[in-house]
């Protein structure tokens, strides 16, 4: 009996040491692994682009030759920048303050990219009256103060629109001179654009 006892023993032994060598571990499913958000790019700021060209429009207002009124030059520089900015895309600083041909010269060599468009008036050498004003242009370059153009526009000549010079000078208002004045001024601001070929369609 006892050897019967010792076997079953041995035999309860032999298979509680089977059964724990039988058993895994079961390890647990690896964790996902959090997904790492992706950095939206950061926009590349556009550059703006500039514009490159520039006017910078005075006028002798002090001229030793003549002396008219303020409005006049007043005229003149209107009409000219305004078919300036028109014509082109290009940024025009018009001068509120007398500008003779000196001031003009050194300013274009201070400038880096603004053209000095230099306006004088004056009286024709065969004029009657203030009818016969001719308007006096000259272009500067910047930095050489190089003249890019020249030349004249008369108030009596043709102009652009229904303006039609009075036949009868000494009838002829100062509002309507200054008007003419003005379209001089427009036909100066043409010229400036034709000259620097631009490459816009001018309105008239």
């Amino acid at each position: 009996m006892r050897y019967l006892a010792l076997i079953a023993v041995l035999v309860v032994c032999a298979l509680s040491v089977q059964a724990q060598s039988g058993r895994h571990q079961v390890k647990p499913p690896p964790v996902a692994p959090v997904p790492t958000p992706t950095p939206e790019a950061t926009p590349i700021p556009k550059k703006q682009v500039k514009n490159d060209l520039a006017f910078f429009v005075g006028a002798d207002r002090d001229s030793t030759y003549a002396s008219f009124p303020f409005t006049y030059y007043d005229a003149v520089l209107q009409g000219c920048a305004s078919r300036l900015r028109a014509g082109s895309s290009a940024d025009v600083e018009v001068s509120d303050h007398d500008v003779n041909r000196g001031e003009a010269i050194k300013k274009a060599k201070a400038e880096t990219k603004s053209y000095v468009v230099w306006l004088n008036l004056t009286v024709d050498t065969m004029a009657r009256s203030y009818d016969d004003l001719v308007l006096e242009y000259i272009v500067y370059a910047p930095e050489t103060a190089k003249v890019v153009t020249n030349g004249r526009s008369y108030l009596t000549g043709r102009r652009a629109g229904s303006v039609v010079v009075d036949p009868n000078p000494r009838r002829t208002s100062g509002l309507y001179r200054e008007e003419l004045l003005k379209r001089a001024g427009e036909e100066v601001g043409d010229r400036i654009i034709k000259s620097l070929h631009l490459d816009v369609q001018v309105p008239h």
